[in-house]
């Protein structure tokens, strides 16, 4: 299970990305949840935010790159990167 990092910042955050994309699918208008639906327009941008799809996208790709870096990082740590000759 190499994308379950629960140690990870950007883990997290991806995760945190989808729950509120997947939230405002659900309920796409927020009086329903209350405070948890005040909570989540405040964080998407309101009615003119950002669209679910665009969140849950998001959390993917940040997740995704997590991984990415982290097996390019574990493949060479002898390489640098920023070395050009």
């Amino acid at each position: 299970m190499r994308y379950f990092r629960p140690k990870s910042l950007t883990w997290w955050a991806g995760v945190g990305l989808i729950a509120s994309g997947v939230l405002l699918a659900l309920f796409p208008g927020q009086d329903q949840l209350g405070v948890l639906g005040a909570l989540l327009g405040l964080l998407t941008g309101g009615g003119e935010g950002a669209s679910p799809a665009f969140l849950i996208f998001s959390g993917l790709g940040l997740i995704g790159i997590r991984d990415k870096m982290e097996r390019d990082t574990k493949a060479t740590p002898e390489s640098d990167p920023w070395d050009v000759e």
